[in-house]
């Protein structure tokens, strides 16, 4: 399974409700969510700045992550930024590739 930093902003509705249901019963939902998909919750975290939550998830492909964000971001209440992480193993199978690459003007 594939990781992932998802980064969640709670929006209008979505902090009123998170301060009804508190944090604890946000994460339960966000869980099972993940479930939901074939994912899997590694943890949870509030924030306070430039997020309100964030998570490392495990996701059985990439479909499945981006139709999760996909109905939570249409909800109009929770914003979710998703960014694939990678181990140090797949950077330096990365790092040997050998792309070509012109600029745009070169």
């Amino acid at each position: 399974m594939a990781k992932y930093l998802v980064q969640i902003n709670y929006i209008g509705e979505g902090v009123k409700g998170l301060m009804k249901d508190g944090g604890s019963r946000r994460v339960e939902v966000a869980k099972k969510a993940m479930e939901s998909v074939g994912g899997q919750l590694d943890c949870f975290y509030y924030a306070f700045g430039d997020v309100d939550a964030v998570a490392i998830v495990d996701f059985p492909d990439a479909a499945s992550a981006v139709a999760l964000s996909l109905l939570i971001n249409g909800s109009g209440s929770v914003s979710v930024n998703l960014t694939p992480l990678m181990t140090p193993e797949e950077m330096d199978e990365a790092a040997k590739k050998t792309p070509v690459y012109s600029p745009p003007g070169a």
